[in-house]
């Protein structure tokens, strides 16, 4: 008999679910997917949020057992109620959906967590960082999150939102954010955030891949959005470390692919804090985990509990 954790990913394009066994790896065919989105209801992401679920119980090998839910979701969320407050999905606010999982997996523990928390126990168990014990997780995709290992336990704060990365305000930059800050990391350097911008200064493309592949083929706009959203990232890291000395980031999420020189520029704004040679010393590493990552972080919440604050 094998011990699975329903896992789930909730963001802002899309929420997954998958069966994760106790060494990381997805069940085959227990992967299920659905859309999100700014603009969906209430009660549309209310059902795709049960759509996933029900799909990866209905793929539970017989004789095999649900041992716990591990949620992780874009943040803000509360984790003492269970709530999340997805900042790119408006139609829920403080939505109960730690209570939703357990109506739908009885008896069994269910955990919910920010999803950069996922993320970083991910590569802390199976990725880029094994061992690791002061460790920064990063997703740059639609939005950017984060997610802190400090001597070796995940740090999520009172609230679960310990990590937010994403709203860590950066030097020399006035884009407003959705969260009230100006020049939030998130608000310059997400893919949607960079591709708009590209967009601002004349570029005809319309979605991160296309960013790529005028990246690529070296157009100077697209070039100097991907050189403006790796500058971002790499002054935050730098802030993170100079507060609590990181060794490691590893980053993930779709647009984090956008190219290889995006982790160059991010050294690269890190490298000038060279006179803190305790910031400049971070090192800074690509996801060490395909796009399972969340699943397997927020699968980590039950099977490597211990490791969780």
């Amino acid at each position: 008999m094998t011990a699975w954790v329903l896992a789930v990913d909730l963001g802002g394009t899309k929420i997954e679910s998958a069966l994760v066994d106790a060494e990381g790896r997805l069940l085959p065919g227990s992967r299920f997917r659905a859309p999100t989105g700014g603009r969906s209801s209430s009660q549309q992401l209310e059902t795709s949020a049960v759509s996933v679920i029900q799909q990866a119980l209905g793929a539970l090998p017989e004789g095999d057992e649900v041992i716990g839910v591990g949620i992780g979701s874009a943040g803000p969320i509360t984790v003492a109620e269970g709530l999340v407050s997805p900042l790119n999905l408006p139609a829920w606010r403080d939505y109960p959906l730690k209570a939703l999982a357990e109506r739908l997996v009885p008896g069994v523990p269910a955990v919910l967590r920010m999803d950069g928390e996922c993320i970083t126990l991910a590569e802390h168990w199976i990725g880029a960082a094994p061992g690791e014990d002061n460790l920064m997780g990063m997703v740059v995709s639609t939005g950017i999150g984060g997610g802190l290992i400090l001597g070796g336990r995940a740090v999520a704060g009172p609230t679960g939102n310990a990590g937010h990365i994403g709203h860590v305000e950066v030097g020399g930059f006035d884009d407003p954010c959705l969260c009230g800050g100006t020049g939030c990391v998130e608000a310059i350097a997400s893919g949607p955030h960079t591709t708009r911008w590209a967009q601002r200064q004349g570029w005809s493309g319309e979605s991160g891949e296309d960013l790529a592949a005028s990246y690529a083929a070296g157009d100077p706009i697209a070039i100097a959005a991907v050189r403006r959203s790796g500058t971002a990232i790499g002054q935050a890291i730098a802030s993170a470390t100079a507060l609590v000395d990181l060794d490691v980031v590893a980053i993930g999420g779709g647009f984090s692919h956008v190219t290889p020189d995006l982790f160059d520029i991010v050294r690269e704004a890190i490298a000038k804090r060279a006179p803190f040679p305790f910031v400049a010393k971070v090192r800074v590493v690509p996801s060490g985990l395909s796009g399972e990552g969340p699943l397997v972080g927020a699968a980590a919440l039950i099977h490597r509990a211990g490791y969780r604050s």
